[in-house]
């Protein structure tokens, strides 16, 4: 069994997949309102409780910002790639992806997980080696929104980005030496924004797998932003213009120039 902790991981883990939920450890003597209410679902979902003290509690989840409550789950199942070449797209748009090519700061991958769930992004491919996993500690950085996010595993991303290109997406790469602004660019067809290593940024066959590599303007004297904050931006755009593209369309719009493909 796995741990997770926090009261927004273990709720939307509950929310998810109670099915896997094994049993749920509160802090004893805790007077807190949320808990009780998190207590009352589990009892609810048939779903083992039980307290222990806070210290304990401590130990089991290796610290101390557990928010008194710590649950055993069952390991999650990964996606595969075709898994999510087969996902038809939503109505009225087409498919937007996120790829990370090594994040490995788990607070990184649980911000950009968190942010993926809210911008609606269809599935996020994750490498399996040099890479953060979905730990107890990215759960807990998502604020459980990692539960709800549909998550690839691949052992190669440059093989996955080929598959996802074959199947007509476009692989886009955000890259400070990019030469398209972000917001310059057209993300309604089916779409994968991949982002790279903290500080490095992408692989050097990542970034020739990507059919564009994109920039994010710099206005002041820092070269570039936190990964999490970057795809964040981008994230944000792309779901702002898949919102106009379904709102009516009115004189003052204009649409977004399609951009041709490297070396096309």
């Amino acid at each position: 069994m796995d741990v997770i902790y926090g009261l927004h991981p273990v709720l939307e883990a509950l929310r998810a997949r109670p099915a896997d939920l094994d049993r749920v450890v509160v802090a004893r003597g805790a007077n807190d309102a949320r808990l009780e209410e998190l207590l009352s679902a589990c009892r609810a979902a048939r779903i083992r409780t039980s307290t222990e003290p806070r210290d304990q509690l401590t130990k089991l989840a290796s610290t101390d910002s557990h928010q008194g409550v710590v649950a055993y789950i069952k390991p999650r199942k990964f996606l595969t790639v075709e898994d999510l070449i087969a996902t038809p797209a939503p109505e009225g748009r087409n498919r937007f992806f996120l790829a990370l090519d090594g994040v490995e700061d788990p607070h990184n991958l649980g911000a950009i997980l968190r942010t993926a769930e809210a911008a609606g992004v269809d599935g996020v491919i994750l490498p399996e080696r040099r890479a953060a996993g979905v730990t107890a500690t990215v759960a807990k950085a998502s604020a459980g929104a990692s539960e709800h996010v549909r998550i690839a595993r691949v052992t190669n991303l440059v093989r996955a980005l080929e598959l996802l290109k074959a199947a007509n997406v476009w692989s886009v790469g955000l890259d400070e030496r990019g030469t398209t602004d972000y917001d310059r660019f057209d993300f309604l067809p089916d779409t994968v924004l991949v982002l790279g290593r903290e500080g490095e940024g992408l692989h050097q066959l990542t970034k020739r797998t990507c059919d564009h590599l994109l920039r994010i303007p710099m206005a002041g004297r820092v070269a570039s932003l936190n990964v999490s904050v970057a795809g964040a931006v981008v994230m944000y755009e792309a779901a702002r213009q898949r919102r106009a593209a379904a709102a009516p369309i009115t004189p003052s719009q204009k649409p977004v120039k399609p951009l041709k493909g490297l070396g096309s």
